[in-house]
């Protein structure tokens, strides 16, 4: 995408930046869902960071105008300019620092009786649509907690100000809003699905500065979470138990390093301890090795067949019947699983489980509790090579005390007319994401 694209309009030029929680009279807050006509002509003020480094309210509603506005009215070269680098810098710095401290499984606790959780599914950049659900379903406060379950990036054309947004809620509400990983918060799939290219566009020569600072935040992102001891959640769903055995020390070699190597012909479901043991801090998840269990939680599919078993359609992960999921729940005393990962493009191709013309599926109906599916972007994907577009619908998950393991479903429509903007990766030829992965070329070196 070039920085004349469709959207020719120059950068734009300020005096003063906003006052971070004191919003001028050009500083126009987000409070209702804008149609495109009703937005002002006139460019927003840049967005400053608060420099006591606590962000509010009113400095997130102002952050969603900036960019619903910017994606209607300004070119990608010309975003530095609503949002510059140093505001990135330090929203990224700050967010980090907290998602790095938490901890692989989140243990997330509702603090009052009325409190009620929203789980997302995956966005993908679609930003306009992420607007929309934090309308309707209501933003994240103190009795509404949101748990996001990853794919914030790649192929939609905002994937960046997506993932922002999300940071900032989550830097103004750490304990109400939780962030797991996608297998898109990864070096291989950004740069194969069209992130890192969008941030280049916007970017221009700090481009490389900004994707790095991506990276890095993506490896704090936990990996799952379990909600008010009944739910678990996570981007692809559940893994193995790694297995190891110690190789025998040489005789003599005093302090030699004692070798593990996978016991073979083994796999079995793994426990919640080994998942808060896997190393996540890592820019693509290993697909063999010792590490497999973030690969597993980001990769993995459900499926009809008894049993666990390598996932040969996307080259790494599982696949999971049933009988696992009702051993999982069984085993850790849960009601559900909420996962997400497959949209209406990748449940075309499988057998036995429903599509997601709705934007969920219950996949798994079992004695001690339910598998279900969310995915959050409809109209999915932004680009597509077919001539008949899937319309799906996108969906919500709230969970309601006391039990909260009764899910209500909230599906809603694609915004429209989203602005005419570019993609960012070659959607007609790239392979698609739930085919066999180029493993080769996840063995990522420094950038």
């Amino acid at each position: 995408m070039s920085s004349d694209d469709s959207n020719n309009i120059s950068p734009i030029s300020r005096d003063a930046d906003v006052d971070a929680c004191s919003p001028s009279s050009t500083a126009v807050t987000y409070s209702d869902n804008p149609s495109p006509s009703s937005l002002p002509t006139i460019a927003p003020d840049p967005l400053s960071w608060p420099p006591d480094g606590k962000l509010c309210l009113e400095w997130i509603q102002h952050l969603m105008f900036v960019f619903e506005w910017s994606s209607r009215n300004l070119a990608p070269s010309a975003f530095p300019s609503v949002f510059p680098v140093p505001v990135f810098d330090a929203l990224v710095l700050t967010a980090s620092k907290i998602l790095h401290k938490e901890p692989n499984c989140l243990q997330i606790n509702t603090p009052d009786s009325d409190s009620t959780v929203v789980v997302v599914g995956d966005l993908h950049g679609q930003l306009h649509d992420l607007l929309f659900l934090l309308q309707d379903a209501g933003f994240p406060a103190q009795n509404r907690i949101f748990v996001f379950n990853g794919d914030y990036v790649d192929r939609g054309a905002w994937g960046l100000e997506t993932f922002l947004l999300l940071l900032a809620w989550k830097v103004f509400m750490p304990h109400r809003v939780f962030l797991l990983r996608g297998n898109h918060e990864s070096k291989y799939c950004t740069s194969t699905y069209g992130f890192e290219k969008e941030v280049l566009a916007k970017y221009g020569d700090k481009g490389k500065h900004v994707y790095r600072k991506c990276l890095g935040c993506f490896e704090g992102l936990p990996l799952a979470s379990i909600i008010a001891e009944r739910v678990y959640t996570a981007h692809g769903g559940l893994f193995r138990s790694i297995s190891v055995t110690p190789t025998k020390r040489s005789k003599g070699k005093k302090n030699r390093r004692i070798n593990l190597v996978p016991e073979a012909n083994t796999l079995c479901l793994g426990s919640l301890e080994e998942l808060s043991k896997a190393r996540r801090s890592v820019l693509d998840p290993p697909w063999e090795g010792l590490n497999l269990i973030p690969g597993d939680v980001l990769w993995s599919d459900p499926s009809m067949k008894p049993g666990l078993s390598p996932n040969k359609e996307r080259g790494i992960g599982l696949l999971w019947g049933p009988d696992c999921t009702e051993e999982f729940l069984k085993r850790f005393k849960l009601k559900l699983i909420i996962r997400s990962h497959e949209g209406p493009d990748a449940r075309e191709k499988r057998p036995g489980l429903g599509g997601m013309d709705e934007g969920y599926t219950i996949d798994h109906d079992v004695e001690s509790g339910k598998l279900i599916t969310v995915f959050s972007a409809p109209d999915y994907p932004q680009f597509q090579a077919i001539e008949e577009r899937y319309n799906n619908k996108g969906a919500y998950v709230v969970l309601k005390p006391p039990g909260f393991d009764n899910p209500e479903f909230h599906s809603f429509e694609a915004i429209t007319p989203r602005p005419k903007v570019n993609p960012y990766y070659d959607f007609e030829e790239v392979i698609d994401s739930d085919e066999d992965l180029d493993l080769a070329s996840m063995v990522t070196t420094d950038l």
